[in-house]
């Protein structure tokens, strides 16, 4: 997955900047920066809204005497703003999340690494809600929300997607659109309220995007269970009540780790994939037919280099980017 607060603001900086060094370099065919589960059961199924940030002004006072052509460069000028500027290439960017917390927080089994954080030469970071399974909040969110929108760099954000146990399934079951009185139902509504607590938690940190990637994969020490129809629900789910909440999804995974968790599930969503402990260049022929995941197409590849998970935007994608990022 993904690997990508807590003590302090500062400790977070301190911890990403620690692997910001002489290796910052934008690895080849990268646009240049201009000038940024325990286990779950088997089958048969088992088992408020925070307040938004505060409007920003949609118009600005004239200055004392300003004519026609003033007026329109000012309104010019505020309409530009919060767009995503367009870029050329193969654009490159990062992702983030409770690994790159500082050491020691977060949950017993999956404690924060301190791992380094974005190359400086990063235009975008994808940054990471849970801390491992569903319903467990990236201890650090706020404090690498503040990072990334003062380094001035695009934001969005991914979620990992994990089987309910027994408490959650009892907890949530009947509470979201589904009636709740069939297993398939219970599990449909589960996912729905971890995508609604993840949206909970981006509200609270002021993580502001126009998209959510879905993070389909196996979860060690919160398994998914071995039925895959069981599983594909809860991953129904979990696209409903990001959609529903009016955000834009997709998914990242890769073939194999999606077949093994959901079988011939087919969302025909936009596709974050992932090449692993590879290259650049493997990245982006993850980009290509033959890596295809659910029917989608392919948005970014990911590669994990030197500690940092790496991104680049497939061909043609750069020009869409305020489809998947927000800009502060």
């Amino acid at each position: 997955m993904p690997r990508g607060g807590g003590v302090t603001g500062l400790l977070l900086v301190a911890a990403l900047a620690a692997g910001c060094g002489a290796d910052g370099q934008t690895p080849p065919g990268a646009a240049e920066a201009p000038g940024p589960s325990g286990g779950a059961p088997d089958s048969p199924y088992p088992t408020a809204p925070t307040p938004s940030a505060p409007p920003t002004s949609t118009s600005a006072p004239a200055e004392p005497g300003a004519g026609a052509e003033d007026l329109a460069k000012q309104a010019e000028g505020l309409a530009e703003r919060g767009r995503i500027a367009p870029r050329r290439g193969n654009v490159l960017g990062s992702d983030i999340s409770w690994p790159q917390c500082p050491v020691g927080l977060g949950i017993p089994e999956k404690r924060a690494l301190g791992m380094p954080g974005p190359l400086p030469a990063a235009q975008y970071v994808v940054v990471g809600l849970t801390n491992g399974p569903g319903f467990t909040p990236n201890p650090c969110l706020a404090d690498q929300v503040a990072l990334v929108r003062g380094a001035d760099m695009l934001i969005s954000a991914y979620s990992v997607a994990s089987y309910p146990d027994a408490d959650q399934l009892a907890e949530h079951g009947d509470d979201g659109p589904y009636d709740g009185s069939s297993p398939a139902s219970a599990l449909r509504n589960t996912g729905y309220q971890q995508a609604l607590y993840n949206v909970a938690s981006m509200e609270a940190a002021g993580l502001e995007t126009p998209f959510v990637w879905i993070d389909v994969e196996p979860v060690p020490d919160f398994e998914w269970s071995s039925d895959l129809a069981a599983n594909a629900e809860v991953v129904r789910g979990v696209a409903r009540g990001y959609t529903e909440a009016g955000y834009g999804i997709g998914v990242y995974s890769t073939p194999a780790l999606w077949d093994g968790v959901v079988g011939d599930l087919e969302l025909g969503l936009p596709e974050w994939r992932a090449a692993g402990q590879t290259s650049a260049q493997e990245a982006l022929d993850r980009c290509g037919e033959d890596w295809v995941i659910q029917g989608g197409d392919a948005v970014m590849g990911q590669w994990v280099e030197a500690d940092r998970d790496q991104n680049l935007t497939c061909d043609g994608v750069a020009a869409d980017l305020d489809l998947y990022f927000h800009r502060y």
